[in-house]
């Protein structure tokens, strides 16, 4: 990649190319409907070509539309078989085949941003780019640690270096305004996704994620809150500028590796442990890790999941909010009214919206349904059947969700969920949830007393402690 706006042009062009052979599917439905074809079969057609045409031109793209991408990602365990696999075609292409930046605009920027001494902090730096990323490219390099004492050699250390491609910023923006108008498209992919929000919300947290002294500071919060811990690595900031960092290199398994071909134990501990990251990382840091996409973690050799991108958080200086805690914990009470009264206090039921409160716990019984037990294993078929049940406009927890509101102060951790558990449906993983919840999600205190048993649904008015 030379210079991203030099692309623009191209990107934009097949961006906006892509609504033209959306309205041409919806003629041919319409005239396939003249003739009598089954409307199941119609939206089902439909629903594949959309499939393939925009994945392959989100196959084909950088900047935004990769930022876009890999956010979807985690969502992919909820579409149907025949559209997951050209989805996670195009992110693998996303993520592996960018372009590289010519060498002399990567020594460039190391100049302009290290100093132009630059090669003097390095025993060795590898031109050719490892990794590449919504907005910049990873190299390999190894890193010249001052000496333990005078006159003796430096330390040697592997660090992976984060180089900004040039004019990363405005192809950002310009892809996401782009892809704001395709919000319909997805619609037709997977009914009841509205990605315009996720896409407004990856916008405003642009300027975040192009400050790499931010995502310094954030990525040493988080190496200070894990150092020593038994589950969590996180690697230390070595080095950083604004469109530089420098931090230790880790290998590993790489997350979307162990959700192709890991086995039963690996798939079921790295969930563990992306529940732990989850839940522990506001109460010991203060942050929530906001980006849970495969690409960002790697299963250690030691048995720890390695944390690689801090680009974008958020910020819980007061940890995870007590209330979620705490309705969840009275939703598996069956205290239907309480959780209708709380969930008024906090915003997401209007003051004057009549609801009953029993379709409000009967909706949130099964999203909850993994920790209800003492054990729960995420599937596929899990997110696909609530993905169903809250999406199709026909159906009942559809209607009430309308009635629902989700207050700013918790859109993105709700995002963050939402993404987390994506991925714990791409690895199947099973784990004891309700104990993690227990020990690190404030209010969620169920310890007196014993939950439901597997299946078992309490009515309202009856508490564990009953």
């Amino acid at each position: 990649m030379t210079d991203i706006p030099r692309r623009a042009a191209s990107r934009t062009a097949k961006l906006a190319a892509l609504p033209l052979g959306f309205a041409g599917r919806t003629a041919l439905g319409l005239g396939k409907r003249a003739v009598g074809i089954a409307s199941d079969v119609i939206s089902a057609d439909i629903q594949q070509r959309t499939a393939e045409q925009l994945f392959s031109v989100l196959g084909q793209l950088k900047g935004g539309a990769m930022k876009f991408g890999q956010a979807l990602s985690v969502f992919e365990a909820a579409m149907p078989d025949e559209m997951a696999g050209p989805y996670r075609q195009a992110l693998t292409k996303l993520q592996e085949a960018a372009p590289p930046m010519p060498v002399a605009n990567v020594h460039k920027a190391l100049a302009e941003q290290l100093g132009p001494d630059w090669r003097d902090k390095f025993a060795e730096f590898d031109d050719s780019p490892a990794a590449a990323a919504s907005i910049g490219q990873v190299h390999r390099a190894v890193w010249k640690l001052p000496p333990a004492r005078r006159n003796g050699k430096p330390k040697l250390l592997p660090v992976a270096v984060k180089v900004q491609y040039p004019g990363a910023g405005d192809a950002l923006v310009a892809d996401l305004k782009q892809l704001s108008r395709l919000a319909g498209m997805f619609k037709i992919i997977q009914p009841g996704m509205d990605v315009k929000p996720l896409i407004a919300e990856l916008r405003e947290r642009i300027i975040e994620e192009l400050d790499y002294e931010m995502e310094a500071e954030t990525q040493r919060a988080f190496a200070e809150a894990y150092r020593d811990d038994p589950d969590i690595f996180v690697p230390r900031v070595v080095a950083s500028a604004p469109r530089i960092l420098v931090t230790e290199w880790v290998d590993g398994k790489p997350l979307a590796d162990v959700i192709s071909d890991g086995t039963v134990e690996e798939r079921d501990e790295a969930g563990r442990l992306m529940a732990i990251l989850h839940f522990s990382a506001p109460g010991r840091a203060g942050l929530l890790h906001a980006d849970p996409h495969p690409g960002n973690f790697r299963l250690l050799d030691d048995g720890r999941l390695g944390v690689i991108d801090f680009g974008a958080v958020a910020r819980l200086p007061d940890g995870h909010p007590e209330p979620i805690g705490r309705l969840v914990r009275l939703a598996l009470d069956g205290r239907a009214k309480d959780v209708v009264d709380g969930l008024r206090d906090e915003g997401f039921i209007k003051p004057d919206e009549e609801i009953d409160a029993q379709a409000v716990l009967d909706f949130l019984l099964p999203m909850i349904e993994p920790i209800a037990v003492e054990r729960f294993r995420f599937t596929r078929a899990w997110l696909r059947g609530e993905a169903a049940r809250l999406g199709s406009p026909r159906s009942p927890g559809y209607q009430l969700s309308r009635k629902l509101n989700l207050p700013p102060s918790y859109l993105l951790i709700h995002r963050v969920t939402l993404g987390s558990i994506g991925v714990l449906c791409q690895l199947e993983a099973e784990a004891p949830y309700r104990e993690i919840l227990k020990e690190w999600l404030p209010g969620f205190a169920l310890t007196d007393g014993e939950a439901p048993a597997d299946g078992e649904a309490l009515t309202d008015g009856e508490s564990l402690t009953d």
